[in-house]
């Protein structure tokens, strides 16, 4: 059967409204994984915010904790709270509740267009994305080198089509630059309002990420010696984009130790221009095991 996981990211994004701000987000019905995945939470988050803005108005920046693991066999209520309307800048705060309990808030701030002052740093000179190998045939190739219990969720359909310059091994993974480059974009043509492929970015923006903390260690989440997670996101729209083409996450992380990792990104379409900003602290805790008397 086949199968359309573009579509259901966005049925996903297409949160339901319960009251004036008040809406309710699923979890992919095929989901493995014991906890929500963050970019998710952040995407929906994002959506909610929108539908309560002018429609005059995109997002400039978010701030987000996640608070607590979601739980992806129930739905996520998100609340929106009004605070700010003001003649060019409009501010929103989001509440993402399970259990009776806040999973997740985000901040949210949203501008009209000016025009002004430009500049920006150059996008790394890398090769282009048809010089990259395919994450779904890379991840062929070790699918069978990786714990029975990983296999699954390692080699589903993504929504997202990403092309990493210099993968590591995902379960033997060497010593490298935490400097981390990769192509990636909405896997297929979509016809979608402009501010929602920002909730889309800010979907994908929680893919990798994490990881650039862990290669100066050469360590991975799939070896059973590492507890990681995200912590907080916060994002910087400079420039409208349609994530349906190719854009490079350019990443590095500065800095790791007491058990987090700071990791940056920048986005970059084909064409050069820095369309997002990105920042984010992660859970980089080594596992203890007790030993066996």
């Amino acid at each position: 059967m086949a199968t359309d996981p573009v579509g259901d990211l966005l049925t996903l994004l297409d949160i339901e409204r319960l009251e004036l701000d008040l809406f309710r987000g699923q979890s992919p019905d095929e989901e493995e994984s014991q906890r929500v995945f963050g970019g998710q939470v952040i995407a929906q988050a994002l959506v909610a915010a929108y539908r309560t803005v002018p429609d005059d108005r995109t997002c400039h920046s978010l701030h987000a904790y996640f608070i607590r693991p979601g739980d992806p066999k129930v739905p996520i209520i998100y609340q929106v709270d009004h605070s700010r309307d003001g003649g060019s800048f409009t501010t929103r705060r989001v509440v993402a509740v399970q259990h009776g309990k806040q999973i997740f808030n985000l901040a949210a701030s949203f501008h009209v267009a000016e025009e002004a002052w430009h500049h920006q740093h150059e996008m790394p000179k890398v090769i282009g994305p048809d010089e990259v190998e395919d994450r779904s045939e890379w991840r062929k190739r070790f699918a069978e080198k990786l714990p029975e219990r990983h296999r699954g969720h390692f080699l589903r359909p993504r929504p997202i089509d990403m092309r990493e310059i210099a993968p590591l091994h995902p379960t033997r993974p060497a010593i490298a630059s935490d400097s981390h480059d990769l192509w990636f974009r909405v896997a297929r043509p979509i016809d979608e309002a402009p501010w929602l492929h920002h909730c889309l970015l800010a979907y994908a923006s929680d893919m990798a990420l994490l990881g650039t903390g862990n290669r100066p260690h050469g360590v991975s989440w799939m070896t059973g010696e590492l507890m990681s997670a995200s912590l907080d996101h916060a994002m910087w729209f400079h420039a409208p984009l349609k994530f349906d083409d190719w854009h490079l996450y350019s990443m590095d992380s500065p800095y790791a130790g007491g058990g987090r990792s700071f990791n940056r990104g920048k986005v970059f379409d084909a064409a050069g221009n820095l369309v997002a900003s990105v920042a984010q602290e992660g859970l980089m805790r080594k596992v203890v095991r007790k030993p066996k008397d």
